[in-house]
């Protein structure tokens, strides 16, 4: 007879049975329960142990059924009592085993005992995600749109993932301002909160750097965040003197898609030098965050070559805004120092904090003979700006 791979019902996830009982019960309890596979009698008590653990897995595996059970407070009764039920079950079977086995009874006993603080566990984690979800609401719907902060099943599903389609946990919250002016303010709260914070775009990466992996996350949607400008002709700063050339710049939101940009670009008889495969779907902010290239890139250089100025939010939840000095309009490996002014402003009312002036080696962006230096992650320190 073939050996059963799963034993624990509806998973149809990528975990196995043996990640499933460590995250619910413990590593001490599966090695427990593997120990007593070997000694199964008729197998009944291990089924309704993990009918239990299945039960539990597939409502925390789906938001849709959370949402169901936290707006149907008799069905999550009824559920946690039948699984209450089906261990007792499992406890007197136990019972009436003991004097056979004293010491398989012991293990049955203790994993007995396990479950029961996963079931306690699953029954505290509907009390405290309803609460959870009125102190974000109440202080988030203070910078946004209430309809702007999403606890529902779809808005969840819909970013647990990536382009990596690596899914290990599902965001608490999603949100989608409608501003710039609101993501400080919801950066700030979002912190005060203890949700772990990520940003998210067309969600095109390859990283899995939009994938949840905190329960208590909240997902930034940008999507919303389209303004695009004209392509301007603007002198860089540094260059202000009798050198200074106007050169071809254009101004977005960090949700634009990269392909409405190079549309723009074209129309004003321009090339858009950032160009990855993913330009139908990817946007601004995520070309900028990691460094995007393209075909392109061999010409023109990354995103960060090509980066006049950028505004973001800091982890502190306060405004940074980013300018290049002294601009070579070129690759910027190949200008001997490279210069960035820092401005901080506060989160809401965009009082100025400081400046600085950010100096390093251009050649330190880059790693001879491989173009993108894949062992340097955060640039030498430029904001905002990392590697794929």
């Amino acid at each position: 007879m073939t050996q059963r791979l799963r034993e624990i019902p509806y998973n149809y996830t990528s975990f196995s049975d043996r990640e499933i009982v460590i995250r619910l019960l413990g590593q001490d309890a599966w090695q427990t329960l593997d120990a007593l596979r070997s000694e199964r009698v008729t197998g009944r008590s291990a089924r309704m142990l993990y009918e239990v653990l299945g039960d539990v897995w597939v409502v925390q595996r789906n938001p849709y059924l959370q949402d169901d059970l936290l707006g149907n407070r008799d069905r999550q009764g009824a559920l946690i009592g039948a699984l209450r039920h089906r261990l007792h079950e499992v406890e007197k079977r136990r019972e009436e085993a003991s004097a056979e086995d004293p010491e398989r009874s012991a293990k049955v006993a203790s994993l007995v005992v396990a479950a029961h603080g996963a079931v306690d566990r699953f029954a505290k984690l509907f009390e405290d995600t309803a609460e959870l979800r009125k102190r974000v609401q109440r202080e988030l719907a203070r910078h946004t749109r209430k309809d702007n902060i999403c606890f529902d099943g779809h808005a969840r599903v819909s970013h647990v993932t990536d382009a990596t389609d690596w899914r290990v946990e599902y965001p608490f919250v999603v949100l989608y301002p409608d501003t710039e002016e609101e993501m400080a303010p919801l950066v700030k709260s979002c912190i005060e909160l203890g949700l772990t914070i990520i940003p998210r775009g067309g969600g095109t990466g390859y990283t899995g750097g939009a994938v949840p992996l905190d329960a208590k996350s909240v997902v930034i949607n940008t999507e919303k965040l389209i303004s695009l400008g004209p392509v301007e002709e603007v002198v860089m700063p540094g260059l202000n003197g009798p050198m200074g050339t106007a050169y071809a710049t254009i101004r977005t939101g960090a949700g634009v898609v990269t392909e409405r940009v190079s549309e723009a670009a074209s129309a004003a008889g321009r090339v858009f030098a950032v160009d990855p495969t993913s330009a139908s779907a990817s946007c601004i902010g995520g070309n900028i965050a990691m460094n995007a290239g393209g075909k392109k890139a061999v010409l023109w250089g990354t995103a960060l070559d090509n980066l006049a100025w950028w505004k973001m939010v800091t982890p502190d939840g306060n405004w940074l805004e980013v300018e290049r000095l002294d601009h070579n309009f070129g690759k910027i490996h190949e200008q001997e120092t490279v210069h960035f002014r820092l401005k901080r402003f506060d989160a809401k009312g965009y009082k100025f904090i400081s400046e600085e002036i950010l100096s390093l080696p251009g050649a330190s962006c880059r790693k001879d003979g491989l173009g993108k230096d894949v062992t340097d992650k955060f640039l030498g320190g430029v904001p905002g700006v990392q590697k794929e």
